[in-house]
């Protein structure tokens, strides 16, 4: 009996519940109804009524945007002729010549930039600095680099008349060139590196990434690597999957890596490693830095939860969202956010609370607020603001003249890209990729020519003193401290030559970088950049030091929030990239 008074209430509980939920829903189906009735008669009446003729594609077009933009970042609409964009940011495919293109500031001109290794424009024979003139019958000359890049691009097979303007003698080339598959190489560099250590350069993970990355790591160790550097700084991410095979090279089978959770069921799934794995002993090390996102911190986050490998760098972006691909109608899509992913010590690490509102805002997670998780050996690690490393080392930098030199912005002269245009055309071959160096004599005729070209960049300290005397003249006290202001001023006005000098050590491998890439294309370049990468460096150090790797993986003091370890195999996945691999100002793919 008395049992049955505590049932009653509870049922009765229950029933209100449930209908007070059911009411809730038909309140929203009713405000998403009438909503959706208030904008179709608006834009009827705008039809109708407005005094222009309306394009319904710009107009509805930007409707749905702003919609979008009042959610997250990485829910976007592709219409119709923007549906090859997901395509290719899925699979990194397209069709075309298999090259960058870019706009010569000075020339006014499209130029090829940087041919891709074994694809048409480099079978072709084209080379960095061809002026392109025509397609075709189809005039290039007066055109923005996307039109190029589109009239570049086409169906696989499908072959084409290129005509071209080589600045270096002035002669004017024609090639025909074969348009086909073109796939973005995600893995554009590996190899052993002193003391047996392997080292892969993975910069997406697009469809088949990983099978790549198994033949890679399978070499690897047959030429006697014995231990690992994975590098994934600048990888904005891809395929969940994808992630998940890669991890599955050095986890067992049968491990839950990474767990969607999402508001309806089929938003929700764990992640398994499925085959029986390469290397479950390998030390190794993996290199992530602030662009290291998405499905990159999938990676790196679970192997540093289940304490497989020591993650080495400055902290990844921090992504932990999920979107996945949806057709539409008329041949558009949309990708939208479906979940969040959780990484095996069950923590999910974005970083960003996106608000609905006008507009939206972004509001950043604050150290203070993020919860403490543990690894499976019961190491601290934390939620929010992705994945902190294990050995925290800021990377190198480039100075603000660095940039201005190698970036094709409005206001470069372009002088570096003239100088290794001309470079390649007096020297039809250079040392190995690892060994190339620029002679004492080159540097310095590059120097003069930087100097003579007019070349000027814009320091941030002078940006900063031009705010600065903006909120003196406001506040009014710039008059009484003129002249201090003016003593300032003076010292601040750079000296081009002062500082190529000053900088000269990472000037010289930055040009060297260009010239290296012209002969050997990405992959030779990269290989070229490790002899002077810090980060790098020291995985190279750490791994060479057993004691003290294993000392950075080592189990943590017991303490007695440890019982509370959450079950290896939470899962989770960030996906569609955040940020490709930035490309030089106003360059383009074709």
């Amino acid at each position: 009996m008395r049992m049955k008074r505590y049932i009653i209430p509870l049922v009765l509980l229950l029933a209100m519940s449930l209908t007070a939920q059911a009411q809730k829903q038909k309140d929203h189906n009713l405000e998403v109804g009438k909503h959706l009735d208030i904008f179709n008669e608006l834009y009827k009446n705008l039809e109708l009524l407005y005094v222009d003729t309306l394009n319904p594609k710009e107009t509805i077009g930007t409707g749905i945007n702003a919609m979008l933009r009042s959610l997250d970042p990485y829910t976007e609409y592709y219409a119709q002729d923007e549906t090859k964009n997901l395509r290719m940011m899925l699979t990194g495919k397209y069709a075309g010549i298999g090259a960058l293109i870019r706009k010569h500031q000075k020339l006014d001109r499209v130029v090829i930039d940087e041919p891709y290794q074994n694809m048409p424009a480099a079978e072709a024979g084209l080379k960095k600095g061809d002026v392109i003139l025509s397609i075709d019958d189809s005039m290039m000359t007066d055109k923005a680099v996307g039109y190029v890049s589109e009239h570049l691009r086409g169906e696989p097979g499908t072959s084409f008349l290129l005509k071209v303007m080589r600045p270096s003698t002035g002669k004017l080339m024609s090639f025909k060139i074969t348009r086909k598959n073109i796939k973005l190489p995600e893995l554009p560099y590996y190899g052993i590196k002193e003391g047996n250590i392997g080292y892969i350069n993975l910069n997406s993970f697009t469809e088949g990434c990983s099978k790549d990355m198994r033949k890679a790591l399978i070499d690897l160790k047959k030429q006697g690597a014995t231990s690992l550097i994975l590098d994934l700084r600048g990888n904005g991410g891809g395929s969940e999957q994808e992630a998940v095979d890669i991890l599955n090279l050095w986890l067992p089978k049968g491990i839950t890596v990474v767990e969607n959770r999402g508001k309806i069921k089929q938003a929700s799934k764990e992640y398994k490693t499925r085959v029986e794995p390469l290397d479950t002993i390998m030390p190794l090390v993996v290199l992530v830095n602030g662009e290291t996102a998405s499905a990159s911190e999938i990676t790196s986050g679970a192997i540093q939860d289940l304490d497989r490998g020591v993650i080495l760098g400055t902290r990844t972006y921090g992504k932990g969202l999920v979107q996945v691909p949806i057709d539409l109608p008329y041949n558009t899509n949309m990708k939208v956010t479906t979940s969040k992913y959780y990484i095996p010590s069950g923590r999910c690490i974005q970083a960003i609370n996106y608000k609905k509102g006008s507009g939206g805002y972004r509001e950043h997670i604050p150290d203070s607020l993020t919860k403490v998780f543990y690894t499976r050996n019961g190491r601290e690690v934390r939620d929010g603001g992705g994945i902190k490393p294990d050995v925290e080392l800021k990377g190198d930098t480039i100075p603000n003249i660095g940039f201005y030199l190698s970036a094709s912005g409005q206001d470069s002269t372009e002088v570096m890209f003239d100088y290794v245009v001309d470079y390649i055309a007096q020297h039809p071959t250079i040392a190995p990729a690892s060994e190339f160096h620029i002679t004492d004599a080159e540097w310095q005729a590059f120097k003069d020519r930087v100097v003579k070209s007019g070349f000027t960049f814009d320091p941030v300290s002078k940006k900063q003193f031009a705010e600065l005397v903006k909120t003196a003249k406001f506040e009014g006290y710039y008059e009484e401290a003129k002249s201090a202001f003016d003593e300032l001023e003076k010292k601040l006005n750079h000296d081009v030559a002062f500082a190529l000098d000053r900088h000269e050590q990472v000037l010289r491998q930055i040009l060297e970088s260009e010239i290296i890439s012209a002969y050997y294309y990405q992959s030779g370049a990269i290989e070229a950049s490790l002899n002077n990468d810090k980060q790098v460096k020291e995985a190279i150090r750490l791994l060479q030091n057993p004691e003290e790797y294993k000392k950075l993986l080592a189990p943590q003091k017991p303490k007695e929030t440890s019982s509370l370890l959450m079950k290896i195999g939470k899962k989770s996945f960030g996906d569609m990239t955040v940020k490709e691999k930035k490309m030089k100002i106003f360059s383009a793919i074709a």
